[in-house]
């Protein structure tokens, strides 16, 4: 049975919910889900902005047939070329033959890779400015490269002032219920999926994010509809404001991250005691993760949110501990930069982790990695409890 919502009195909400994925892209835990947005513009014309999953095709079909309610569908508008969004592109041309589809020189070309079907007949091809009229509404079209594919683009629809925004402004997170972000909390209950969204999924491209930010500047923006998560009618300001931050690697607020490996607990303990020196400092914004029970997609979120980060761990088969290994080279495919870190090594014969966490450290941009890096073998005595609470000193010092 179809499930859609009504946006306005002639945009309709037509995607659908995905609970069962465990990995986004087969690789992000989404223990909340995911949901894939379209939307159809029912004027004069009709249009359909992006499809969806193969996931959730027969879901997808049906909303569609039903918003439709037997007009013909005559654009198809392709801004993100990602498969999660275009799967059942050819599901829905087979069904509609008048179709023309909407979308720029590289997606054309993208459409030619996925598929074997003639797409060139069909095809209309838009660039940067150009726009589609349809009736009361007047489409244009935003070229957004690397946001975070080469070939996406955004349509504004400058009648009602909707940003119909591709992954831009996506969050992770099924919607339950209502597709809208109104009434509840953003800090509380928006903001953090939206967060490791972003920072895992666009966080690489600061630049191109940036540049997309200053295009829109320039539109007055009453709605976003993206193609994951909530569509933005309250807290756009709130949301938009975040992106600028994100996207030049500028920390949120002044905060520490402690990230350990441990294998018999010793490691842990070493950052336990820095956690609770930097508390007694009067520190107050600390999060700790064990990157063997944490996915890295949490605590790079959380790094990309907090000033200051602390990375403890063992020495293993000579070198670094794997999921510390895996963390740092994580934050480093992802740009992470402007931040204050400090090191805390184990070993019990022959300590390394230290060397092989700052090669990858060394790899990464504007970094500052404090001096007085803490090594132990084995476990904590009581002059490595005193080096561990003076790093807590100099990490204290430094967010002044």
């Amino acid at each position: 049975m179809y499930c859609v919502r009504k946006i306005t009195d002639d945009l309709t909400w037509l995607g659908a919910n995905d609970r069962r994925l465990a990995l986004f892209e087969s690789a992000y835990p989404i223990p909340e889900g995911i949901s894939y947005n379209a939307y159809l513009l029912s004027d004069e014309k009709t249009v359909l902005l992006d499809t969806a999953d193969k996931a959730v095709a027969p879901r997808f079909l049906e909303n569609l047939a039903h918003a439709l309610g037997g007009r013909p569908l005559d654009y198809l508008v392709v801004n993100h070329m990602e498969p999660d969004h275009t799967a059942t592109l050819e599901d829905v041309l087979l069904r509609h033959p008048e179709t023309k589809v909407v979308l720029n020189q590289q997606t054309l070309s993208m459409v030619k890779q996925f598929f074997d079907f003639d797409i060139d007949a069909r095809a209309i091809l838009v660039k940067e400015g150009d726009t589609l009229a349809t009736g009361r509404h007047t489409l244009t079209f935003v070229m957004a490269p690397m946001v975070h594919w080469p070939e996406v683009m955004v349509t504004y629809d400058m009648t009602d002032k909707t940003l119909f925004s591709a992954d831009a402004f996506g969050t992770f997170g099924a919607l339950n219920g209502s597709p809208f972000g109104d009434g509840v909390n953003f800090e509380r209950d928006l903001l953090p999926p939206a967060r490791r969204y972003y920072t895992n999924i666009v966080g690489k491209y600061g630049a191109q994010v940036m540049a997309l930010l200053n295009k829109m500047s320039s539109l007055e923006i009453k709605t976003i509809c993206p193609l994951h998560g909530p569509i933005w009618r309250e807290n756009i300001v709130c949301f938009i404001e975040k992106y600028p931050k994100w996207a030049t690697w500028q920390p949120e607020e002044k905060g520490v991250v402690i990230a350990y490996a441990s294998v018999y607990g010793h490691t842990e303990n070493a950052a336990d005691i820095v956690a609770t020196a930097l508390s007694e400092r009067g520190v107050r914004n600390i999060v700790m993760y064990d990157v063997s029970v944490t996915d890295p997609s949490y605590v790079l979120a959380d790094c990309f949110r907090y000033s200051h980060l602390v990375f403890a761990a063992p020495t293993y088969n000579s070198g670094l501990f794997t999921t510390m290994d895996t963390l740092l080279r994580e934050l480093s495919a992802h740009g992470l930069r402007e931040r204050t870190v400090a090191l805390i090594e184990n070993g019990t014969w022959a300590p390394q982790s230290g060397k092989h966490m700052r090669a990858i450290l060394d790899e990464m941009k504007d970094l500052t990695i404090l001096e007085n890096s803490v090594t132990f073998k084995s476990s904590v005595k009581a002059p490595e409890e005193s080096e561990l609470r003076a790093l807590a000193d100099t990490i204290a010092d430094s967010m002044k």
